[in-house]
């Protein structure tokens, strides 16, 4: 054994062993206990960062059972990423002077399959460099043709359970990527803005004086105006409640309604109702059953405003048009004030430009139904979330969850099946492609345009990855194991895979949920390139090796809560795996030495005395190691085994013994072997190259720790 420990001489050298000899692949297996768990998928177009890395915490759990001698499955995929892939892609194409709008919808989708399966390959290198034990014979794609038509089979019965609907809706638009999102992709922040105060008269000839002073921050949208609303408590507008009102601007006469949702607290306690323009204004005229065709979209997908919003400002900016309405209102004394105000704003979480609340026929999801049964199994721990703190959480999110629009205005993702019969005036949904509507029988239709919102195919992984194994597979590895991954995707991605899972299965699809921290630098900061506190775990790798980084990532880290990562404890990690080899090599290099030596010399009182001590440690040791493993206390275990090998192996019982071994006592050498050799099976989940390495120097190179297993 070389005196120091070199990763870069070994790890490539191990990973391909591992996959030659076929240890990750999995089987059905009645004598066995399956244990599996699907990687949730990372982008196939992007490199990996330190969240990926975390997918540590799912090889522990893979490698464990692998040495409890259990039938294990970690089931390696890639995610197509829809809206994040065709953005990076679109960014790609600006750079050489194009946009998507140069391209027809199949070529331009051809163009990002390219794209995306030239970067896949470098993304899956990735996941091998850092030692994960992925079957790499089952790996599927969210865009594979099998996955697909799950997914749209899911689709058509949810369709057939009057669980999705099309319906014109206000949804979060982002003007400046092209398509809507779901509310949970907005992301929320508070602004200094100002708010108005603007007089809706009784009457714009003034032969009826006074009117309602209406507090809004945005009035460029009152062009879309159809009502003026208060609270039915607020006594200042008994009177005047079902007046007619003048819109300025528009001379167009609205009534005052009342709606209990009004805030009587915010501004005058009446505000201006919008329903195209504001998801809140939406439902009030649906509730006080206003004509929906008075509704107007004043603002296009453009981002400008549109001919309805008048002549004089048709293809303004929202920014223009703004200043105009508050110039024009001035003139015409009807702004009776302005006053800084903060509110909160929705901002579109990739481009980070404002989100327009903007009127779509979608297809949404009735989240309703799906969530009560989700709710009913995790209070039931049918399905188990860890820590359990989480559990709270997950419950909250799936009682206040609004219904899911799932229509997603690009090219890069799943084409939604449905389709829309011009004879009938209808929508019918079609796993395959239809040869005529089922209702009329007639060839006379069109498919919808839109795609699936990524986290509506991805939310179906667990079930659809094995289903298309065949069905012993699913038999036998569904319900999953443990689902692993960050708590800060617990509504997005969590919630929704309990909910099909469970809709399309009838079983939970996982039976354990264990949620694990971000990842920030050492002040505690988010890691980001603006702030330059990126760590990337390819260059942790190339400097300190796979399983330096793999263990500061779980060392001292409480489960579920964020962590500071910083290079100086994935030094402090590369140092133990150091002290670990040391303290092999010592024992490697004695037992040659002694290998033809028959020295089977008495020990003395003192050292049995210190062997029996020795025993007894490493009994409660082992003891210990299954419980917190069982329990899913990952960190503590790491830090167990650390000290124990650290100091108390090597700093207490090898310097108490040391003299022995020396004097070439093979019983002591054997015993102290012994301990070592277990704590290496028992430290291989965590640091699997360097302990895979040190096994093969005391047992030979076609030897392999994950086929001993834990007597």
């Amino acid at each position: 054994m070389d005196p120091k420990y070199q990763p870069q001489n070994f790890e490539e050298k191990i990973y391909k062993f591992w996959e030659e000899k076929k240890l990750f692949e999995a089987k059905v297996n009645p004598n066995k206990k399956p244990f599996s768990i699907i990687l949730p998928p990372p982008n196939a177009n992007a490199n990996l960062h330190l969240g990926h890395a975390m997918y540590v915490y799912e090889d522990i759990m893979i490698r464990y059972h692998k040495l409890l001698g259990d039938e294990v499955l970690w089931l390696a995929g890639a995610d197509h990423a829809g809206f994040e892939t065709q953005y990076v892609f679109e960014k790609e194409l600006k750079k050489q002077g194009k946009s998507r709008f140069d391209f027809d919808s199949k070529t331009l989708y051809q163009m990002i399959w390219n794209f995306v399966m030239k970067n896949r390959k470098n993304m899956e290198k990735q996941l091998r460099r850092l030692g994960f034990s992925l079957d790499w014979s089952k790996k599927k794609f969210t865009l594979d043709p099998d996955i697909i038509y799950i997914v749209k089979k899911t689709f058509k019965k949810l369709y057939d359970s009057e669980l999705v609907y099309k319906e014109k809706a206000i949804v979060n638009y982002c003007i400046h990527c092209g398509t809507s999102f779901s509310d949970l992709e907005v992301t929320y922040k508070e602004k200094q803005g100002k708010l108005w105060y603007i007089l809706y008269p009784f009457d714009i000839n003034n032969n009826e004086k006074g009117g309602i002073i209406v507090a809004t921050t945005r009035p460029e949208t009152m062009f879309g105006d159809v009502a003026v609303a208060v609270n039915p408590k607020d006594k200042r507008y008994k009177k005047i409640v079902g007046k007619t009102i003048t819109l300025p601007l528009v001379n167009k006469e609205i009534k005052i309604i009342t709606d209990l949702v009004v805030d009587p607290k915010f501004g005058t306690g009446a505000v201006k109702v919008t329903p195209y323009h504001d998801p809140t204004d939406f439902q009030i005229a649906k509730r006080q059953n206003i004509d929906s065709s008075l509704y107007k979209q004043v603002i296009g997908f453009d981002g400008k405003m549109t001919i309805l919003a008048g002549k004089d400002f048709e293809g303004l900016s929202i920014k223009q048009a703004r200043e105009k309405v508050i110039q024009l209102l001035k003139q015409k004394k009807l702004l009776i004030k302005e006053e800084n105000h903060i509110h909160r704003i929705g901002y579109c979480y990739k481009c980070g430009n404002i989100i327009e609340p903007l009127p779509m026929e979608e297809w949404f999801v009735k989240v309703k139904p799906l969530a009560e049964k989700a709710k009913e199994f995790v209070n039931k721990e049918k399905i188990k979330i860890i820590p359990k703190r989480f559990k709270k959480n997950l419950i909250w999110w799936l009682n206040n969850f609004h219904d899911w629009n799932i229509s997603r205005q690009i090219v890069w993702g799943i084409q939604i099946p449905a389709y829309f019969c011009n004879i009938c005036k209808k929508w019918f949904v079609s796993i395959n492609e239809p040869k005529e509507c089922p209702q009329c029988n007639k060839k006379n239709f069109i498919q919808e345009k839109d795609t699936f919102d990524t986290w509506f195919s991805s939310g179906q992984w667990p079930y659809a990855t094995l289903k298309t194994l065949g069905k012993d597979i699913f038999n036998f590895f569904y319900p999953t194991s443990v689902m692993e991954t960050g708590y800060d995707i617990l509504p997005w991605w969590v919630a929704r895979m309990i909910m099909l899972g469970i809709f399309s299965t009838g079983k939970e699809p996982f039976k354990t949920v264990f949620l694990h921290g971000l990842v920030r630098d050492k002040f505690g900061q988010k890691m980001s390139k603006s702030k330059g506190n990126v760590i990337n775990p390819m260059e942790m790798i190339d400097k300190y090796g796979a399983d330096a980084l793999r263990l500061a990532l779980v060392f001292e880290v409480k489960e579920g809560a964020d962590q500071s990562l910083s290079e100086e404890k994935i030094i402090g990690m590369r140092n133990f795996i150091n002290k670990v080899w040391n303290i092999g090599r010592f024992l490697y290099l004695k037992t040659r030495e002694q290998k033809n030596k028959k020295n089977q010399k008495k020990i003395s009182s003192s050292v049995f005395k210190i062997i029996k001590n020795l025993k007894n440690e490493f009994a409660k040791e082992k003891k210990q190691y299954k419980n917190l493993m069982k329990n899913y206390r990952f960190s503590l275990t790491l830090s167990l085994i650390h000290k124990f090998l650290w100091h108390k192996f090597a700093d207490f019982y090898i310097e108490q013994l040391k003299e022995e071994i020396k004097n070439g006592n093979i019983k002591v050498l054997k015993e102290l072997k012994k301990v070592y050799l277990y704590n290496l099976i028992m430290l291989h989940p965590f640091a699997p190259f360097v302990t895979e390495v040190i096994w093969k120097k005391f047992f030979g190179e076609e030897e392999t720790i994950l086929k001993v297993g834990m007597k």
